[in-house]
């Protein structure tokens, strides 16, 4: 159970990219959750899994801390192009995008997850203050190795320059 929360924390953190009202280069990225909260509980034989199944996904273990995980991503000017991103989370995550819609400064995503780690539904909204700040929400009832999880996060987002020398690109 507790494997999933990285790829549900994944698709929090890159929903919250969209469009052209963002700005490109590096971001700093907090997203607080539930299943977050539960992180010091977690023997370190876990936690060791958690981070090997991150990096099969092609994401680095964020700092996390008080239920809360602060991670830095890059933004290429390709990706602020884009009006919707929804390839990212296909290839990403084995999740389809079943239904994707901007209005204005509010972009929402509904996803349903099929794949061996994670099965559920999920949805995202996103709403940038400003090029340069965003809060959002998600929640997702999921089957987790035969285990239901219901989880809710919320993410808020500041561009921090446009160097990405901190961070890697998001895939």
């Amino acid at each position: 159970m507790y494997k999933s929360f990285v790829l549900l924390l994944g698709m929090v953190s890159s929903a919250a990219w969209a469009g052209s009202t963002i700005r490109a280069g590096l971001w700093e990225v907090t997203t607080k959750s539930d299943l977050l909260a539960l992180v010091p509980h977690i023997p370190t034989e876990h936690m060791q899994q958690i981070t090997n199944l991150a990096r099969q996904y092609g994401l680095e273990m964020p700092e996390i801390r008080n239920g809360a995980a602060t991670s830095t991503i890059c933004i290429t000017q390709d990706m602020a192009e884009q009006e919707m991103p929804v390839d990212l989370f296909e290839n990403q995550f084995g999740c389809d995008v079943k239904h994707a819609s901007k209005v204005g400064n509010r972009y929402q995503v509904v996803l349903v997850c099929n794949n061996v780690q994670f099965k559920g539904k999920g949805e995202a909204v996103v709403v940038f203050a400003n090029p340069e700040s965003f809060t959002g929400q998600a929640e997702f009832e999921s089957m987790i190795q035969g285990n239901p999880v219901h989880t809710r996060a919320q993410s808020r987002g500041r561009w921090i320059g446009p160097d990405c020398t901190l961070a890697q690109p998001l895939q």
